[in-house]
């Protein structure tokens, strides 16, 4: 169920931009990203599980050994069917800013004008990232090309970066994983296949419907 604690001017105007961002038709020279991101656990299994008998599944011991954490960048374009995803040791600000340049560096984006980012309100998701992690001049040359969009407070089921995420858990790293080099070889594989399906996320909730749900009469732009 969708948490939606009150609705405010802001938590209005910023759900109404994002709904009204993501109704646009697919522009590579504009194209929408959304971003977030997730941290994995890393566990190695400390004894082998026991064979049972036939037809049935193998049996899995409970103990096991931490091998720490990792944290998992996430950044999709619902309509261009694509995704970027990333295993860094943090998740703090220069690791945020960092990915975002990769990100528009790539080959994909040369020629993007403006790329729009879809994020949340974590305190690493903010140009403070950039300047604190690139010269002043370099975080501009950044920044110029980007524009971030961000969730209401509280809502962030309106950023399209949680369902990839989901799907990328279900599918991909699910379970038991022991060290980070096979968390990376089982993200880039997921990756590659999604990719190369160019597999897309159809959104389907609008401001009409948002202002018919939630109640509330929209403003004027």
């Amino acid at each position: 169920m969708w948490r939606v604690p009150n609705l405010t001017p802001e938590f209005i105007e910023r759900m109404e931009n994002l709904l009204r961002l993501y109704s646009k038709p697919y522009n590579s020279k504009k194209p929408v990203i959304c971003f977030d991101e997730k941290s994995k656990q890393l566990l190695e299994e400390t004894r082998i599980g026991t064979n049972t008998k036939a037809r049935k599944p193998r049996r899995k011991d409970y103990e096991y050994k931490r091998n720490g954490t990792k944290n998992i960048f996430v950044a999709v374009e619902p309509k261009g069917g694509h995704r970027e995803v990333m295993v860094t040791k943090h998740r703090k600000r220069p690791d945020f800013a960092k990915e975002i340049k990769r990100i528009t560096e790539l080959p994909r984006y040369e020629t993007a004008k403006k790329i729009h980012f879809v994020v949340d309100n974590l305190n690493t998701h903010f140009k403070k990232s950039f300047y604190e992690t690139f010269e002043k001049e370099e975080a501009e040359r950044i920044l110029s090309r980007i524009k971030f969009h961000y969730t209401p407070k509280h809502a962030s089921w309106l950023n399209m970066a949680e369902i990839e995420i989901g799907i990328l858990d279900r599918q991909s790293i699910k379970g038991r994983i022991p060290t980070e080099k096979k968390l990376k070889s089982q993200i880039r594989s997921w990756k590659k296949e999604r990719n190369k399906n160019k597999a897309m996320i159809f959104w389907k909730f609008t401001v009409k419907e948002a202002r018919k749900k939630f109640k509330y009469v929209g403003v004027q732009n």
